[in-house]
């Protein structure tokens, strides 16, 4: 087997910056494909378009969806595409901190879930969405400086619009509501122990000793990648987070095996 050819990176991620790389077999396998049928769609269609890529946290979405926007730009074959995130549509933190959700029969603070769907306004997300489409919009963005949300912080007016998040796909109430929006949409799995101690790491960046990032990680994080993975809508198309770093696209067979192991699984 051949050894891999990487390209890298540093690239601003969340007003970060970070060095990142992809292999030249998923640029050339999967984004630029991914790429070619958007402006595809969106030509047929004549209109502005809405893509998802769906993932559980710390799977790279964002760096992801960041760098296809990089691409497109790069490539006079594709219109261009403009990256957006879900994370902006947190509720505030001043809200997070004053209220509670009851799961599991107790009352849980919603900044001690902070990043959970319940900590979400998808009411507000599901309008924007609407009026990206419609006529363009201003965005919300997260800002990971303040740790909070900054409205109408982003103008978009672009015939492609590519927005990645955790729970698009995710088949509870309000979430369908969010997905039927997309045109087309990405799912990205990953093995759960590959996602621990990115997610450990990334709580230890905001300044959390070891031992509170691991317990935000047993109390939040894990929770939400187990009902990413497990309680999202089949997607377009699936691609798949490798060890290395690296992504492979599964094909349909691929998928519906997997689904076929799950609910043998939960039927037994």
């Amino acid at each position: 087997m051949s050894e891999k050819i990487w390209t890298n990176l540093t690239m601003d991620i969340n007003g970060l910056t970070q060095e990142v790389k992809f292999s030249k077999t998923a640029i050339e396998e999967i984004f630029n494909p991914f790429l070619r049928k958007l402006t595809e769609l969106q030509g047929m269609t004549d209109r502005k378009i809405i893509a998802y890529i769906a993932a559980p946290p710390a799977a790279g979405k964002t760096t992801i969806a960041q760098f296809l926007e990089k691409l497109s730009r790069e490539n006079q074959m594709f219109t261009n595409i403009r990256a957006l995130g879900m994370d902006g549509f947190h509720y505030d933190s001043e809200y997070l901190k004053k209220n509670k959700i009851l799961r599991d029969g107790q009352e849980i603070l919603m900044n001690d879930i902070k990043g959970a769907p319940e900590t979400f306004d998808v009411d507000s997300m599901q309008i924007k969405l609407r009026e990206v489409r419609q006529e363009g919009t201003n965005w919300n963005i997260y800002d990971r400086i303040i740790h909070d949300v900054v409205h109408d912080a982003l103008n978009v007016e672009d015939d492609i619009i590519l927005v990645e998040g955790n729970y698009f796909l995710l088949n509870e109430p309000r979430w369908t509501n969010i997905r039927v929006l997309a045109d087309y949409t990405v799912f990205i799995k990953a093995a759960p122990e590959l996602l621990t101690e990115r997610l450990i790491s990334r709580k230890m960046n905001t300044g959390l000793t070891r031992e509170e990032a691991e317990n935000f990680y047993l109390n939040s994080d894990s929770k939400n990648v187990e009902r990413v993975l497990k309680n999202s809508a089949h997607a377009n198309e699936t691609w798949e987070l490798q060890a290395d770093g690296d992504y492979i696209k599964l094909d349909d067979d691929e998928e519906d095996f997997d689904e076929m192991i799950f609910e043998n699984e939960t039927e037994n």
